[in-house]
């Protein structure tokens, strides 16, 4: 399904205005970096043309044509910030937004074809496309992820939801080397639009050439590897070690891997005790300038590992970060970047956060713990701990103002926009609060004026948040204690490194977790909060995730309530027709609602970041989102510095 730019544009705004160009190459003569001319001086890389596709994709860059040179630095948050590193790499998949956030453009793939009814679609790729390493890229490298990879149950012993239409993983068909067929069980409406996104990238992120060395189908000696690695025990594990993942720091690890990228990792990649990860440009990246220059026009980025956004900031602030939004968009922010930018060289990037809410309650409705699965499970109790929130005092301080009581439902300004989702038990009002608990059956109190589970245990919250990533969280987490207090209600919250964070989430170890809710002004996309659909994400109800993305195998089974929603969203993958579609997922969201389960706190305000001075062809502002993994969709190969 391909999303209807007119609809989308009044949704999310044109934020930025690069446009993509995609008449036939002229018969111009190729131009590339002075560094990789001087290689093929020398005899270590083939000419220009030889290198790039017989058609290569040409894109017209935001405000002029680039010159090469220089290095684009930024920071990464530690060992597990690697969904820094794909935001300006970029998801290369086969197709990709356009850099407003308002439809989806040919990327590795030169053009596709759907069938009617949206269960197999035909992707045309790009002849004489090349691998980092140079070899090339054909079909087989496509065939070799769904026949060997995807279809392979010791490799995927739960496939990708993404994948998976009908209860069956998805099939392909070589049609000739450049040309290859996708077969659903059946129609699959919004097959496009996932693999826009940055967590579809598998097709076309693993070079055979090289990757089949890991696997047992091509070399019968392989757990002789797994044995000499000393690091994993079966070879899906080797595999994933040395060729990566898509959203797994193992993605950058090995320099040796060859990508599609515009830029590849030098050294040790990012690896752990990584202080600092360098990659360098492709000599062999398939895109061109309207003037036939090979992109990309910078020559590296270069990461500084940080262990803290106040370090981030630090460097940001100093002017030592040249384009980053991620780690310093704190709205707070703000003021100190402004009282220094002139004096260091810089101006304010603008970002358009595309979420819900910027704060969510996710309450574990599949707790350990029988009696507080009882009590989260308690409609009412829910919804007293909501209205037990004082969400404008929380604005006021923690958000300076910026933001709008708000639950995890779509804004306004979306077709999907449903009041109830969005607004219902956000009016602060602790004397209901009170009244709820009480007949809830939680009306005795210890000494200090807590309520007591029926077991005689104190009605308390353990929970954890990830600070170092998102401060305002343990800011509200203080005022929500406080406001939870007058109810009867203790909250412990502490703050963890991220890699802890997840694993509790994992394990379902936890009272409720808190991150933000997604699905603001791209519901569709991410509705992690609605439906339990996300490994690491759906954190309402992770069992139930594993009893949908395993078929009923594993896990455990969902309410009658979610399954419904879970029914539902099948139907929404496959619906061809745009507009049916989005009302199967009304009705999603209307049953999402009525079930109120996820506890959110403020639309979020808008995002800031810094740009450095003289860095060109950067939008001005830009939509914030993971789903539209900023800034990659506004192409930063073609930023480059002003000489």
């Amino acid at each position: 399904m391909q999303l209807k730019p007119n609809r989308l544009n009044r949704i999310l705004g044109a934020t930025t205005a690069i446009s993509l160009l995609f008449a036939p190459v002229s018969a111009w003569a190729f131009e590339e970096a002075p560094e990789l001319a001087d290689q093929v001086a020398n005899g270590n890389l083939p000419p220009v043309e030889q290198r790039l596709p017989e058609k290569p994709e040409v894109v017209q860059v935001l405000d002029s044509i680039g010159s090469y040179g220089g290095e684009l630095r930024r920071v990464l948050g530690g060992s597990s910030d690697h969904n820094s590193i794909l935001r300006i790499v970029g998801p290369q998949g086969l197709v990709r937004w356009n850099p407003e956030f308002t439809g989806i453009v040919p990327n590795i793939a030169e053009s596709w074809e759907a069938s009617e009814d949206g269960s197999e679609y035909t992707f045309y790729l790009r002849k004489g496309m090349k691998w980092s390493d140079g070899a090339d890229f054909t079909a087989d490298d496509i065939m070799f992820f769904v026949d060997d990879l995807l279809n392979n149950e010791e490799f995927y012993r739960n496939a990708p939801a993404r994948f998976v239409v009908a209860g069956e993983r998805m099939q392909a068909e070589k049609i000739d080397d450049y040309t290859v067929k996708f077969k659903f069980a059946a129609p699959y409406g919004t097959f496009l639009t996932v693999l826009a996104t940055p967590l579809a990238q598998e097709p076309v992120i693993w070079a055979k050439h090289y990757c089949k060395q890991f696997h047992p189908t091509y070399n019968e000696n392989v757990q002789d590897d797994v044995d000499a690695s000393n690091a994993v025990e079966d070879w899906p594990s080797l595999y994933r070690l040395r060729c990566g993942e898509v959203e797994a720091p193992n993605r950058w690890g090995n320099s040796e891997r060859p990508t599609l990228d515009p830029w590849v990792v030098t050294g040790e990649g990012y690896s752990a005790g990584a202080t600092q990860v360098v990659m360098e440009r492709n000599p062999y990246f398939w895109q061109v300038d309207s003037e036939g220059q090979q992109l990309p026009y910078i020559d590296e980025l270069v990461m500084q590992v940080v262990q803290d956004n106040q370090t981030a900031l630090l460097e940001a602030v100093a002017g030592n970060v040249d384009m980053q939004r991620r780690r310093i968009d704190n709205p707070a922010n703000k003021p100190v970047f402004a009282a220094n930018m002139d004096k260091n060289g810089y101006s304010i990037l603008n970002a358009n956060d595309t979420g819900a809410s910027a704060m969510a309650l996710y309450l574990n409705l599949t707790h350990k713990d029988p009696v507080m699965r009882e009590l989260l499970n308690n409609k009412d109790v829910r919804i007293a701990l909501s209205v037990g929130i004082d969400r404008e005092e929380i604005i006021d301080i923690v958000y300076q103002g910026l933001g709008e009581p708000w639950q995890v439902g779509a804004r306004r300004s979306h077709p999907l926009y449903n009041e109830q989702l969005s607004k219902q038990f956000t009016e602060y009002d602790p004397d209901l609060a009170n009244e709820l608990l009480d007949e809830a059956g939680y009306s005795e109190r210890d000494a200090e004026g807590f309520r007591l589970l029926p077991d005689g245990r104190r009605f308390t919250f353990n929970v954890n948040y990830t600070g170092n990533e998102q401060p305002a969280w343990g800011d509200a987490m203080e005022i929500i204690k406080e406001q939870w207090t007058e109810i009867g209600v203790e909250l412990n919250a502490s703050s963890v490194e991220r890699s802890i964070y997840f694993s509790r989430g994992e394990a379902n170890d936890y009272d409720f977790m808190v991150w933000n809710a997604p699905g603001g002004l791209d519901p569709t996309l991410s509705p992690r909060a609605i439906i339990s659909e996300h490994p690491q994400g759906s954190w309402s109800s992770i069992p139930w995730t594993r009893w949908y993305l395993s078929g009923g195998t594993e896990g455990e089974e969902p309410s009658e309530s979610m399954k419904k929603r879970l029914e539902l969203f099948a139907e929404f993958k496959g619906e061809p027709d745009q507009d049916k579609a989005l009302d199967i997922f009304a009705q999603i969201h209307q049953i999402a609602a009525d079930s109120f389960e996820v506890i959110g706190i403020s639309t979020p305000p808008s995002l800031v970041g810094v740009v450095k001075n003289g860095l060109t062809n950067v939008p001005e502002a830009l939509p914030a989102s993971w789903m539209y993994p900023d800034p990659a969709p506004t192409l930063p190969q073609t930023y480059y510095w002003q000489k």
